[in-house]
This record gives C-alpha cells, structure tokens and sequence, in this order.
C-alpha cells in the first residue's frame, strides 16, 4: 500500500505540472495576442514581447511533459503494445523507465545546472536590444523539467511495479480507432 501512495504523491506533483503549464499556456496566448496587436494595429514591435513568447513556449512543452508522462499521452509505438497484456505493458514500461527514460532525464537535468548557473554567473541577458534580461531563468526550467521528468518517470515505474504486484489496475483507456 506504500508503494500505492508513493505513486499517488508523485502523480498529484506531475498533475501540478501540468496545471502550471496549462496557465503558462493562456500567458503565452494572451502575450501572442498583445504582441500582434501592438505589430499589425500600433505598428510598434517589441522583441522583449517576443522573446517572451518563447520562453513561454519552452516552459509550457518542458513542463507538460511529466503530465503527459503520468496520464500516457507520450509517443510509443503501439502497433504492438496495445495488444500486449497490462502485466507485460507494466514490464516494459518498468525497463524502459529505468534503462532509457532515467538516465536521460539525470545527464540532461545534471548538465543543465551548469548551463543555467553559468548564465546566471555571467548575467546573460538577450543579445538583442530590448531583449529580455536575466535569460538564467528559462535556463533554469531546463535542468527543473528534467528533474522532473524524472521524478514522474519514478511514478510510471510505481504504477507499473503496482500493476506486477496486483496493487493496482491498469488504466483502461483505449484511443479511439480510426
């Protein structure tokens, strides 16, 4: 039942996520909106505006990504892993995780806190003028995402240890044939 909680707890972090990400989201759409109608109706451009855009971007996808992980919406090849069975799914999802997933999340998460605090040693700002400054911070979501990524990529490999150890049914969502 531990096991159960723990892949509970780090689901509920991995459902925040996504719910940060979904606000980064409308931010992101309200600064497009902005940006074009200062652009096309102002005639007045503004890079800061503009790089916003893709910080936001870059912290919307790196973000979503552990939700995505813990609700199954990542890519897989399911020509043949629909038709596996949920203890064999559970089997590959556990290898996977642990083989492929969790040491590409630690090299990049790891690598990414000397790419970000170099940034921040240096006060790298935009290169453009009128650019954003402190660029450290949407450095900083890198090593964060991946960390995170992680963190959720250890509640895959609960669920499916949960499902192996029959302390969890698997999810029964089917995507719709086409």
């Amino acid at each position: 039942m531990l096991l159960v909680r723990l892949e509970q707890i780090i689901n509920g972090y991995s459902e925040l996520l996504g719910k940060v990400s979904a606000v980064l989201f409308v931010v992101m759409l309200f600064n497009v909106f902005i940006d074009v109608i200062m652009r096309y109706l102002l005639n007045d451009v503004s890079i800061g505006l503009q790089e916003l855009e893709w910080h936001l971007y870059a912290a919307v996808f790196l973000l979503g990504v552990p939700y995505t992980l813990k609700t199954g919406g990542h890519v897989r090849v399911d020509l043949i892993y629909e038709r596996l069975s949920d203890k064999t799914k559970a089997l590959i999802d556990m290898f996977g995780t642990v083989l492929l997933l969790m040491p590409f999340c630690a090299l990049v998460g790891w690598y990414g806190i000397d790419f970000a605090r170099e940034s921040f040693e240096l006060g790298e700002t935009s290169g453009d003028p009128g650019g954003l400054p402190y660029r450290w911070v949407i450095k900083a979501v890198i090593p964060f995402a991946f960390f995170s990524i992680f963190i959720s990529g250890m509640g895959l490999f609960l669920k499916s240890l949960n499902i192996l150890l029959g302390q969890r049914q698997a999810d029964n969502y089917q995507p719709p044939q086409h």
